[in-house]
């Protein structure tokens, strides 16, 4: 997947990552969960919060203990298993068409050889499997597979464009790509982490809390928001032209 657009940072990328570590404290990578598991997992992320997600996968492994019996099970009933991910009538025959194609193009439910992979190519390999988008392929291979890829969720498209790491104008597809080019392949976990730290703890959606940023002095977006919410000084009223 090769980016559409080109754009210089208005702010260092890695500056910005240097002092979010400090505010948000570094955390180094570990594998979370097989790829395959963190794959299918991802999928049920889609559209619903993490928490959910998780109910429901916890869910279906206890409902499944395999996942050829995923592969095998009614629609359906999977549907029903997995409702509390949100949209399980669409994802429910989503998992099972992603493990049927696993299941044609490797004769098994393992995924790790994609970490053997050139990214671009594994990505390639991923995106290529039914109702896998880039964020899906990239959090599969850079939670449970180390790669240097770069997943960005919502919480990190809007402060990247806040900050100028990317142009208002980058869809959120480019961003992948072209963020993955900003820091160290060695980095680019904690890219992630931080920014999704910054995005939900301090650079909130609503109303950003700009007045205890680490950003704040790099920020160009940092003047516009103090003023927009700057508290209107009281007025005393008046009556004839005269302050009462």
């Amino acid at each position: 997947m090769k980016a559409k657009r080109r754009f210089t940072p208005r702010v260092a990328p890695e500056l910005v990552l240097d002092r979010l570590e400090v505010a948000y404290g570094y955390e180094p990578w570990a594998p979370r969960m097989s790829a395959l598991d963190e794959l299918l997992f991802t999928v049920l992320t889609q559209h619903t919060s993490d928490s959910n997600a998780e109910i429901a996968f916890t869910a279906m492994r206890k409902q499944y203990p395999t996942w050829g019996v995923v592969l095998e099970a009614d629609t359906s009933e999977l549907a029903n298993t997995i409702r509390s991910g949100g949209l399980a009538n669409q994802k429910a025959p989503r998992l099972q068409a992603i493990l049927l194609e696993i299941v044609r193009r490797t004769g098994t439910f393992e995924i790790e050889f994609l970490g053997d992979l050139p990214l671009e190519e594994a990505r390639t390999w991923l995106t290529t499997l039914p109702g896998v988008g880039p964020k899906t392929a990239a959090v599969t291979l850079a939670f449970s597979l180390g790669m240097p890829a770069m997943p960005v969720d919502t919480h990190i498209y809007r402060v990247s464009k806040r900050i100028g790491l990317i142009s208002m104008k980058i869809s959120v597809d480019d961003a992948h790509v072209i963020m993955e080019a900003q820091v160290p392949p060695e980095r680019i976990h904690s890219y992630h982490v931080q920014l999704i730290a910054h995005g939900r703890q301090t650079c909130k959606a609503i109303r950003p809390q700009c007045d205890r940023c680490a950003l704040q002095d790099l920020c160009p977006s940092a003047a516009t928001f103090a003023a927009a919410f700057e508290k209107p000084k009281y007025k005393r009223p008046t009556r004839n032209g005269k302050t009462l």
